[in-house]
Parts: C-alpha cells; sequence; structure tokens
C-alpha cells in the first residue's frame, strides 16, 4: 500500500535536499515556454511537508528510477532541464519511500543577483585584472558586460561558525567556475578569449526543508594568480576547498602567435602590448571561502601543467589523482609531502601494462608509475617567470634528423624534442605533456575528463570523453607503441574506467610511493554505443552514456554520478550508476545542445543530502541537431536569454509527492 508518511509516528528525514523545490506557476512563465514544473525557472515555491523515516528505522539502499529521453512530442521539455525521474529510499524494516526529483536553479547567468552589500552583481559577469567588467562592444548600441553561458565545476560546503547578513537558518556556501563565454553578441567565437571568474554564493539553507535560496553572490578577485584560464570541472577537497582547474594549458612556444591567447590576454591586461606569460596557466587553482562568504585564491604550480580538468583527493589528504582532457593525455598522480598542503610534492605519469581494454568483460591492465620530480609551487613558479619555453627545450614540428631529439606527440601532433641540460625539473612541471611523454608515460589515452573514488571499494573512476585518435592502433594522431593503450577500433561514444588502489607500490625507479592510494590495475566500468542517426539525430545509443565528462560518486547512495559532454546525444544527460546492482538510470535531461557540469554529489550538509548540477552553452547546434534545431532553437532562446544563459543548481526531491510503502 502507498500512502503519505506519518509524520505523527516517524521522525524527519534528512535524505535528499527536497522541500520546497517545484516551483508554481511555471506554465504561465514565458521564461520557460511552458516547459511545466521540472525546468530552470527561479520562482516562488510550494510549502511541502518534511519526509519523514520509519521510527526505529535506518536507511539501508537508494534506487534510482530513470525517465526517458525527451522527444519531439514534448519540444519544450527537449528545451530546458528536463526531470522526470525518480528516487527509492529503504529501510532496515523493509518499507520504503520514493520521491519525485526536480530541478532547482539559484540562477542563470546573466541575472542581477544580490552581492551582499545591499545592490547587485551580473551572475557570470566577467571581470578584468583590475576587477573592472569586460565589455563586448561587439554590437554597436548593445554594450554590456561579458557573462558566461557556461558554468562548470561547483563544490558546496559549509564553515564552521560563519554567518552572513540575510541567512535566516543555516549559511551554506558554494564556489561555482565558469569555463568560458560561446560567443560575444556579434556571434563570434569568445571561446577561451576571457579570463575565467570564479564565484562565491551565500546560501541560505532552511534547517526544515533543506532548501537553499541564494543571498550573496561574491566575485573572486583572481589577479593575485595572473587571473585564470579555461575553468573547467572541480572538486571539493577533504579539507574543506574548492579545487579548480584550467584546462588546455597554452602552448607556450606558439602562445605569442596564439590568436585566442592574445585575445584572453588583451581582455585580462586590457591592453594588447603586454602579452601575459603562458607559463602562468594551466595549474591547478584552490580556493578557499572565508566565514564572510568572501573568498581567496592560489594556484599549485607543482601538480603538472596539463590539461587539468577534474582532480580528487584521496582520503589520505594527500594523493591527487588528476584528469587530463587532451588527446595523448596521460592519468597522472600527485603526491604531497604534507597533508591538506598542496604546495608541495612528487608528480606521477601512469605506465599502462599489457591488457589495455575498453571491453568491461577483459581483465584490464596493470598500472606502474614514472617519477616525474619533485618540486615546490614556489620554485616551479620561480621558473615559470625566469623561463622562456626556448631556454627549456628545442621543440621541432618537422623531423630534424638528428638523434639527438626524440619524437613524441603532443595533442595528435607529432613534435621532436630535447630538453636542455639542466632544465628537467622545469620541463617536468612546465612542458608537462612533453616531458612525461620523453619520459615513458603512457601518453595515449584521449580527453581524460572528470576523477572521483569509491573510498569503501577503494577503486577511483576516470572518464574517457571519447576513445579515439591516439587510442587506436596505427592512427595517425599520435598512437604509439609504447604507450600500451591500443584498442582495434574508435569508440567515439567513450565510457568510463575503474582503477583497482594499493599501498606499498614503488615508482619505476625503485623508489617507494608514499601513499596508499595509488592506481594499480585499470579496466573499463562502463562505455557507451555508436550507432547510426536515429530519427533525432543521435550518433550514440540514447538509452546508454555518450561521451562522459564529469564523475562524482556518492558513498551514501553507492552511486557514480555521470554527466555528459556529448557530440552524439542530441540532448544530454546525467545518469546515475549504482556499483552493486550495475543499474544506469537517466536523471536528467539538458536542454539540447548543452553538456551536463557543475557536478557535484554532496552526501551531507546539516543533515541534507544534494546533487549539484549546472548545464553550459544551451542551443550551441551542430549537425547533430539538423533534425530538430528549427523546432528547438525558438524555444532554446526564450528559455536562456537568447542562448547567453545558463543555470547553476541542484537536484532535489519533491516532498509533495512522496510515497510510503509500508513494511
Amino acid at each position: 500500500m502507498l500512502d503519505k508518511p506519518d509524520a505523527s509516528r516517524r521522525k524527519a528525514l534528512k535524505f535528499l535536499a527536497g522541500a520546497p523545490m517545484l516551483p508554481l506557476g511555471l506554465g504561465a512563465t514565458a521564461f520557460l515556454v511552458g516547459c511545466g514544473g521540472d525546468g530552470d525557472a527561479v520562482a516562488a515555491t510550494a510549502p511541502a511537508p518534511t519526509p519523514v523515516t520509519p521510527a526505529g528505522a535506518t536507511f539501508t539502499t537508494a534506487e534510482f528510477t530513470g525517465m526517458a529521453a525527451p522527444t519531439l512530442a514534448n519540444p519544450a521539455a527537449m528545451a530546458t532541464t528536463t526531470v522526470g525521474s525518480s528516487l527509492k529510499v529503504s529501510f532496515s524494516d523493509g518499507s520504503s519511500q520514493t520521491y519525485k526529483l526536480a530541478y532547482q536553479p539559484f540562477f542563470i547567468t546573466g541575472d542581477m543577483v544580490p552581492d551582499g552589500k545591499g545592490g547587485s552583481i551580473l551572475a557570470g559577469g566577467y571581470f578584468d585584472i583590475n576587477n573592472q567588467p569586460i565589455i563586448d562592444k561587439s554590437v554597436a548600441g548593445k554594450e554590456r558586460q561579458f557573462y558566461s553561458d557556461s558554468p562548470d565545476g561547483t563544490s558546496l560546503l559549509k564553515i564552521d561558525g560563519a554567518k552572513v547578513a540575510g541567512v535566516k537558518g543555516n549559511t551554506v556556501f558554494a564556489v561555482v567556475q565558469f569555463e568560458y563565454t560561446t560567443r560575444d553578441q556579434a556571434g563570434a567565437s569568445a571561446y577561451g578569449r576571457l579570463p575565467s571568474p570564479i564565484g562565491v554564493l551565500t546560501l541560505d539553507q532552511d534547517p526544515a526543508t533543506g532548501k537553499l535560496t541564494l543571498v550573496k553572490y561574491h566575485n573572486v578577485d583572481t589577479s593575485s594568480v595572473n587571473g585564470l584560464w579555461i575553468t573547467c570541472g572541480a572538486s571539493l577537497s577533504p579539507w574543506n576547498t574548492h579545487l579548480s582547474s584550467e584546462e588546455y594549458e597554452p602552448d607556450a612556444f606558439t602562445a605569442s602567435t596564439n590568436a585566442q591567447f592574445l585575445a584572453f590576454s588583451k581582455n585580462l591586461l586590457g591592453t594588447a602590448s603586454v602579452v601575459a606569460n603562458p607559463y602562468f596557466y594551466g595549474h591547478m587553482p584552490e580556493v578557499t571561502v572565508n566565514a564572510d562568504g568572501t573568498a581567496s585564491i592560489k594556484k599549485h604550480f607543482c601538480m603538472g601543467r596539463i590539461s587539468h580538468e577534474l582532480v580528487h583527493v584521496m582520503p589520505d589528504n594527500r594523493t591527487v589523482l588528476m584528469g587530463d582532457d587532451a588527446t595523448n593525455s596521460g592519468l597522472f598522480m600527485f603526491v604531497a609531502d604534507k597533508e591538506k598542503d598542496l604546495s608541495a610534492g612528487t608528480l606521477y605519469v601512469a605506465k599502462v601494462g599489457a591488457g589495455f581494454s575498453i571491453d568491461p568483460a577483459a581483465p584490464g591492465a596493470d598500472l606502474t608509475w614514472v617519477n616525474l620530480g619533485h618540486a615546490t609551487s614556489a620554485e616551479v613558479e620561480a621558473m615559470a617567470k625566469s623561463n622562456l619555453p626556448t631556454d627549456i627545450m628545442d621543440v621541432r614540428t618537422t623531423d630534424p634528423s638528428d638523434p639527438t631529439f626524440t619524437k613524441i606527440f603532443v595533442g595528435g601532433t607529432a613534435n621532436w624534442i630535447k630538453v636542455y641540460p639542466g632544465k628537467e625539473k622545469a620541463a617536468a612541471f612546465l612542458e608537462t605533456h612533453r616531458y612525461a611523454y620523453l619520459k615513458g608515460g603512457s601518453m595515449g589515452f584521449t580527453k581524460m575528463e572528470g576523477t572521483t573514488v569509491n573510498i569503501k571499494d577503494k577503486v577511483a573512476y576516470s572518464a574517457l570523453q571519447n576513445m579515439i585518435d591516439s587510442m587506436v592502433l596505427n592512427n595517425a594522431k599520435g598512437w604509439n607503441a609504447q604507450s600500451n593503450i591500443t584498442i582495434p577500433t574508435a569508440l567515439n561514444a567513450g565510457g568510463v574506467m575503474q582503477h583497482n588502489l594499493a599501498g606499498g607500490q614503488k615508482d619505476l625507479g625503485g623508489a617507494a610511493i608514499n601513499s596508499e592510494w595509488v592506481p594499480v590495475h585499470t579496466k573499463a566500468l562502463i562505455v557507451g554505443k555508436d550507432i547510426s542517426a536515429d530519427a533525432l539525430g543521435n550518433t550514440a545509443d540514447p538509452d546508454q552514456i555518450a561521451n562522459p565528462d564529469n564523475l562524482k560518486f556518492s558513498e551514501k547512495l553507492r552511486t557514480l554520478f555521470i554527466g555528459e559532454d556529448s557530440g552524439q546525444h542530441v540532448n544530454n544527460f546525467l545518469w546515475a550508476y549504482n556499483v552493486d546492482t550495475k543499474k544506469l538510470s537517466r536523471v536528467l535531461s539538458t536542454p539540447a545542445g548543452a553538456e551536463s557540469t557543475g557536478l557535484h554529489a554532496v552526501d551531507e550538509i546539516n543533515g541534507w543530502t544534494y546533487i549539484m548540477n549546472n548545464f553550459q552553452h544551451a542551443g550551441d547546434w551542430s549537425g547533430l541537431h539538423a533534425k530538430v534545431q528549427a523546432t528547438l532553437d525558438p524555444l532554446v532562446r526564450a528559455n536562456y536569454k537568447d542562448r547567453f544563459g545558463a543555470a547553476v543548481g541542484y537536484l532535489t526531491a519533491d516532498t509533495t509527492s512522496v510515497k510510503t510503502t509500508k513494511a
């Protein structure tokens, strides 16, 4: 029998922050174009009872029931964030409760939101090195501050003792970084041409319902770290700081003639007469939130200058597994000298053994580790200031027919390199991709994105957005036999790898690795499936993952959350994969042309559980969308500020529709 929970005989269940969260009256809200109650509107919410748990019972398991992918039968659902999934929570007395899920945004980028000083600030707005707004002047008469359509890495956290004016309940903070903006008002690409902003949101958490309400938005001053370059995925450190990223490190050898980097430099510094130092970018920033909702930032120069996507710190507070979102990328690891301090340590790159496979049924391959060197952040930063790229190594893009050079691949392109004597440490930490290849690391992965860890099982996970180019046998774009990363044919849809973790390991030079959380074996966990285009245009099976990007694991839910950045699904999805039951459930659908970002599975803050989720670049049309673009484009434009806006928010449970099954 299904019924509503009996509050008189049960205690409160603070399980998935959920009440109230389904907005009222959205059918009449032009912003959502009649998309119903699961969209991105920031609106008033209905009061709702608090979900409750059987007296004396304890939580046992959680199970997601997935939703169908939206279709053109309901174009409005394809043109916004849509949630049709549910969560079933089971208890030790045999009873269960099922919650309909929904999406609650804090804002749409481009909204004016409270600055905590009695005024307002542009959400996702861009600022230069002097903290002055960067103005889009591309259309005469329509000058305005640039703002991002691409929010990404998000961390939800609390600071003991924090209290901010305007908060009536519990003070909670979210750090949100904005990777880029897709285009200016004239339609020209703005990707990588603006310094990435980071915002700290002060949120008012209702103690009775778990609902989060934005009270204050603070733009982090990044001038002390020379601004930020393409901040992508992020994670929350065990010591409660936001670990950011700088993706696609600018090639220092070509930066002076790279139009993208020169535009970034001009927008950052406010002048074209000075060019930013490319060696200041491609590092790992760390944001520390203050009790008043402001924050400070620093960059760790000693963690390798790679395509940092999403790092994850292991439970020892020292071992960091790092995604590397590039062609000819590697699996990197950093082991800090001290707990909760990433300012000094040893950098490693994995060497993949025989047996590598993307078939989940295959046994997989062992991993060993190449020690690239030890450094402090301060000494690498000093090297970044004092070295030109031509001081560190000689790089050629055509064969010099000189045996002192070694052929490597970077970004799918052949390089011939040699490191100058005495510059090995500078090469390791400032030219990490090239040096790791030279030292024998397996630099054959393609777009290794998010990383996360399952602590109980001592397993880490890495997303490969696709499995192409340098992974494919004899492919001209960077395949090499030494990597052992060899698959017979490409899989565009990508997949997720799992790595067993262990202690007592030595690097390939025979030195002990001071960590109990070293990846020692890798195999495929779950992969997508390429198909011929279906009726909507999908070129990957819409009922399986495609092009995974963000990964986060919930220990409480025993669930791996997978966010897509797919050029093969017309709508990208957020998936929940239960590692015990192996059940894959579609939880959320982003607007067509958008990708799922900002994923953060928060097991508990003041007794409530949250799943943070944003999206980027709605309506970023390509040939994939040929069958739907004409129908969906006007809806997406109406929903998201003519495609310039994107949502920052979280997945919640609707406690107005909770159903209880009695034991």
